[in-house]
């Protein structure tokens, strides 16, 4: 790639990235626009891994850029996979409550659906959940039928094609390497060469704080990668699941915790844990970066989530390690699960931002900083949501940089 000149460049080739120049290369189809992306493909990493679940926004707080945008790209996403022809299905879950104590909180959740205009959310007596999941387990449980299956490669690859059609670009085995700064430009540094350019927007998502530091910021959140592993049911058993079971979530921590979900191209996935990554792009344990674990325990609020959250770490760690202890949490879901009908399958790393103080920041993030939109934060439902955070991050870039007067000039 010749040093070349641009008037926009997203950084990262996940779905986020891909969203947000669709939208771009949409709205301002005489933007000179480029993607870059490190790999050598487009949605290598969080969106190549996902579960491949359209959510439905039941589980984020009313008023929260997370259940706004949820809501609005989940309808988009279907509407989107309609268009263009990629295999979706509307298949439901069912949130199972397996302690006196959790029915409560499918209770709040009902409230939570009704607050985000989310439509035929239903609480479930015990019989109840049978009749849709014979064989799950539980007291009772809350049926969400908005939520879908999808592959979120195929839609990625689809984003890709309609951002040439639009006229942008997209650059693979692209590395940002730094900025230099010249009056009302950046030149971006790569390892394929230069690209100057008026504003950038980075969706580097596992490396999205590293390339704000490139950019000579001082972000005020770190990523910590944490792997999430699946296992696969055997097919003689994938009749024990019909769509999608979930157990209630701990409002304490963003994760959902081990569930079985359908696939659309068939079987069943069973999981994720979560479990902290010594590699931010490592899906086993035998795969370590030195540079990325030490950034992690340099971060003072690791030690400071560590400390509060051991016993939660802990317990999914010892999961990742023994088999029989993550069967015994899919037990509360589906009592029949052995350990022999699940064979251990592959896994992501979600990029998790994380504060100073120990907080893990559970709403999506954007912060402008000179010419650049950091986008910090988008982990899942990032991509159920992705059509519309791309048209929010656009609107954004549109407001703080003027892109009207760049594509009319």
């Amino acid at each position: 790639m010749p040093d070349q000149r641009r008037d926009i460049l997203v950084i990262g080739g996940g779905i986020v990235g891909l969203a947000t120049a669709l939208a771009l290369s949409t709205s301002f189809p005489h933007l000179r626009l480029l993607l870059v992306e490190k790999e050598d493909r487009v949605a290598r990493h969080q969106s190549g891994h996902s579960s491949g679940v359209i959510h439905s926004g039941i589980y984020y707080p009313p008023g929260s850029l997370k259940a706004k945008l949820c809501v609005q790209g989940a309808m988009a996403m279907i509407a989107f996979c309609r268009e263009h022809g990629i295999k979706h299905e509307i298949c439901g879950k069912v949130i199972v409550a397996t302690a006196q104590d959790e029915l409560p909180r499918l209770q709040a959740l009902l409230g939570r659906a009704s607050a985000n205009g989310l439509r035929g959310a239903t609480l479930l007596a015990q019989e109840q959940v049978r009749e849709l999941e014979p064989h799950c387990g539980g007291l009772g449980g809350l049926h969400i039928p908005s939520t879908g299956i999808v592959d979120y490669v195929e839609v990625c690859e689809k984003y890709a094609e309609l951002i040439a059609r639009n006229g942008g670009s997209i650059s693979t085995s692209t590395k940002v390497l730094g900025f230099v700064y010249r009056d009302n430009t950046t030149v971006v540094e790569t390892n394929r060469g230069s690209i100057e350019v008026p504003y950038v927007i980075n969706c580097a998502g596992l490396h999205s704080d590293r390339v704000s530091r490139l950019a000579g910021e001082r972000p005020e959140v770190a990523i910590v990668p944490f792997r999430g592993e699946y296992y696969d049911l055997i097919p003689e058993r994938e009749h024990l699941v019909r769509g999608l079971i979930y157990p209630v979530p701990d409002p304490r921590f963003p994760f959902l915790g081990v569930h079985f979900t359908r696939r659309i191209h068939g079987g069943v996935d069973v999981g994720p844990n979560a479990v902290l990554a010594l590699k931010r792009e490592g899906y086993r344990w035998n795969q370590i970066s030195v540079r990325d674990a030490a950034g992690t325990f340099a971060f003072p609020g690791f030690w400071r989530l560590a400390g509060t959250y051991w016993r939660y770490g802990a317990g999914e760690m010892y999961r990742s390690l023994n088999k029989r202890a993550f069967v015994r949490a899919l037990k509360r879901l589906v009592p029949e699960i052995q350990a022999s009908d699940l064979v251990a399958d592959g896994s992501g790393v979600r990029a998790q931002a994380l504060k100073r103080d120990g907080s893990l920041i559970d709403d999506f993030q954007f912060v402008r900083k000179k010419n650049m939109l950091h986008v910090y934060n988008v982990p899942s439902p990032a991509a159920t949501a992705s059509i519309a955070i791309g048209q929010a991050i656009t609107k954004m870039a549109e407001e703080e940089f003027d892109l009207k007067s760049i594509s009319n000039g």
